[in-house]
């Protein structure tokens, strides 16, 4: 499936790092950045992690929920969160239900290797449900930026 901007969001149900149970359905009525990341503590997905936490309070205050996804589970996400005081949400889905329905699980290239793994993508989700943008050349320092300028923030 390829999504694209004015779809409707695939809703999905899954838990963060402190156990708890998210669907996309309890945040109707809000912008949803939902970003898709390889794994947590390595070079990349930590700066885009903190870019987004140095910019969460502007975020925020505009109304945006954000909402990180990777294969990797609950426990990995928590040390994550805490090694890097992450104020956001990070989503468990090492079943890749939630990567597959948004089309993030592909064939990538690095270091002269082919392999299958998660494409680096953010989804901006508006307050229907609908998607609004997806951000496929994530800069992973300058990332909330990108978001901000996308909704004309």
């Amino acid at each position: 499936m390829t999504l694209k901007p004015k779809d409707k969001a695939p809703d999905f149900t899954a838990t963060d790092q402190d156990g708890k149970v998210h669907s996309l359905k309890d945040y109707k009525g809000q912008k949803v950045v939902l970003y898709f990341y390889p794994k947590d503590n390595t070079e990349t997905c930590t700066k885009e992690a903190c870019n987004l936490r140095d910019n969460y309070t502007v975020l925020k205050q505009k109304g945006i929920v954000i909402l990180g996804v990777s294969a990797d589970n609950e426990k990995s996400h928590k040390k994550f969160e805490k090694k890097y005081s992450l104020p956001f949400t990070l989503l468990a889905d090492p079943d890749k239900k939630i990567i597959n329905d948004y089309g993030v699980w592909a064939e990538k290239f690095f270091m002269g290797r082919y392999y299958m793994g998660i494409l680096r993508t953010t989804f901006l989700i508006n307050e229907k449900g609908k998607i609004d943008h997806i951000i496929d050349k994530v800069e992973s320092k300058n990332h909330s930026e990108q978001i901000m300028e996308m909704w004309g923030i």
